[in-house]
């Protein structure tokens, strides 16, 4: 089973190495508090050419996403609506920022 850390340092990158207008497109410091197991504290720079991901919280980030590493997981499988999940309350981004919210989904759906 996937967990955070396998999406964040290895499904995002690929990604954005796949996808290069994503990273132009969000343009952020974003900081990722996975809570659980198989969660963990992350930063991903795509203000940066490449080496997105590091461990830990680094720099001034524009927003910070909190979610457990199970929600997580479920909602880049498709199997949780990101939406439904932060309306629930267990998907949170600080400051509520939608536009940046709406390019992160993309990255990660």
């Amino acid at each position: 089973m996937a967990t955070a850390k396998d999406i964040i340092e290895t499904q995002i990158p690929a990604k954005l190495q796949s996808k290069p207008e994503l990273a132009k497109e969000i343009n952020a410091i974003i900081h990722f508090d996975v809570s659980g197991d198989g969660g963990g504290k992350w930063t991903l720079d795509t203000t940066k050419p490449d080496g997105w991901v590091s461990e830990g919280l680094n720099g001034a980030s524009k927003m910070t996403v909190t979610v457990s590493n199970d929600d997580f997981v479920k909602i880049r499988e498709g199997k949780l609506n990101a939406q439904m999940a932060a309306m629930q309350g267990k998907l949170k981004f600080k400051p509520m920022d939608m536009g940046l919210a709406m390019k992160l989904a993309k990255l990660l759906g």
